[in-house]
């Protein structure tokens, strides 16, 4: 099979804008575009659509946005597109088994993880808060389970020591992008050969929740260092100081240790505030006032006396 395949792309935030816009570029026909209905943004609280479907409108796509595949009219609406693919890159609806069996060669779904290291909503932000110096995309064959199905093209990278959720993203969403290309190459060729994951390796990466995000200084200072990279850009690591909201952009690991209790400010100088954790201490470098902009924390530090204070949840 060689010639060029019909494919309906269902995708939502920015990470799905890259595949797509490789399969605009590509001898393929994108018959249509699934995305979650537009939300308020904003102060304005004003309808916003979604990246991919500005991306679609551009290019003249028809977009669908369904609030579910619970209505009969939705499901008859895709078997009528007749494609030969469905793609789907962080969609956020659940796929019910009529619409994994409508397209020809069923539905491929990009993920960013290596499966089944982490199945689930938040892999790139998960991977970074346990410590893997590893991770990837998978391009699956979609099944009724959560992100259970056989895997087609595995692309690996390095985590960086230093690397943020939203670097990992910008990273990984081209890397999906390439990965796909590859697997319509195969697939075209029938030379796709499906590996059925291990259940036993798989962990749930569980969705993001801003609750989560409060810093609970007893944990080690490598514990918390890993929630702040992995929660910059969203939910955003914060605590409390003087009863006021504060959010923890940037941190540092040190080799120091002090007796005092965790949450303890023992050092605030140009180098930023220094705070006692469950273990050696950590430097927070980059910060966020309730109401204001982000700053360095040495900024801070020189209009506000902090040392001996201590950090606390509300």
């Amino acid at each position: 099979m060689t010639s060029p395949l019909k494919i309906i792309f269902a995708g939502t935030p920015e990470f799905s804008v890259y595949p797509l816009k490789k399969l605009l570029q590509s001898e393929h026909q994108v018959i249509a575009v699934y995305t979650q209905p537009d939300r308020p943004a904003g102060r304005g609280r004003h309808l916003k659509p979604s990246p991919v479907k500005e991306l679609a409108l551009e290019h003249g796509i028809e977009v669908f946005q369904p609030l579910n595949f619970k209505q009969e009219e939705d499901l008859s609406q895709l078997e009528a597109l007749q494609a030969d693919l469905m793609i789907v890159v962080a969609y956020g609806l659940i796929l019910p088994q009529r619409v994994l069996d409508a397209p020809r060669y069923g539905c491929m779904n990009i993920h960013a993880s290596l499966l089944p290291r982490w199945r689930g909503a938040a892999p790139i932000q998960r991977a970074i808060q346990s410590g893997d110096s590893q991770t990837g995309v998978t391009i699956m064959q979609m099944e009724a389970g959560l992100d259970t199905g056989p895997m087609l093209v595995i692309e690996a990278l390095d985590i960086g020591e230093r690397e943020t959720g939203g670097q990992l993203h910008d990273r990984l969403a081209p890397l999906g992008a390439d990965a796909l290309m590859v697997a319509l190459e195969k697939l075209q060729a029938g030379e796709l050969q499906p590996q059925p994951q291990d259940d036993n390796l798989a962990n749930y990466a569980h969705k993001l929740d801003k609750k989560e995000a409060q810093i609970d200084w007893t944990e080690s200072s490598r514990q918390i260092d890993r929630m702040v990279r992995a929660f910059n850009p969203w939910p955003v690591a914060f605590t409390h100081l003087d009863g006021n909201s504060m959010r923890v952009w940037e941190t540092r690991l040190t080799q120091e240790t002090s007796e005092a209790a965790p949450g303890t400010i023992v050092a605030a100088d140009s180098q930023g505030i220094c705070v006692a954790t469950g273990d050696n201490d950590l430097l927070i470098t980059t910060l966020q006032p309730a109401g204001k902009r982000a700053m360095a924390a040495a900024d801070f530090v020189n209009a506000h006396d902090v040392a001996g204070k201590c950090f606390a949840n509300a």
